[in-house]
């Protein structure tokens, strides 16, 4: 099963998170199937391939709590039915 979570990048004390989409079973630095945006908290910067995560979101991958509220707040979701388990 694939999911879109995060996966941390950048200095200590200066984390900025990159959103990929990855298999379950592999750890949070594990290698992703692909990046599909970013997100840096520090700045509240978010930058998203739409492309992709609906592509990766049709095939059945689920976002995770915190990645689905990154997406939400970006209004990802305005018009489109899908949402997490």
């Amino acid at each position: 099963m694939v999911k879109l979570r995060l996966k941390r990048c950048g200095r200590k004390q200066q984390a900025i998170y990159r959103i990929v989409a990855i298999d379950v079973r592999s750890r949070r630095e594990g290698r992703d199937l692909r990046k599909v945006g970013f997100y840096d908290p520090i700045k509240n910067q978010t930058c998203l391939n739409v492309p992709a995560i609906l592509y990766f979101l049709e095939k059945g991958a689920q976002p995770t709590r915190t990645v689905y509220d990154i997406l939400r707040k970006a209004e990802f979701f305005k018009d489109k039915e899908i949402g997490v388990n």
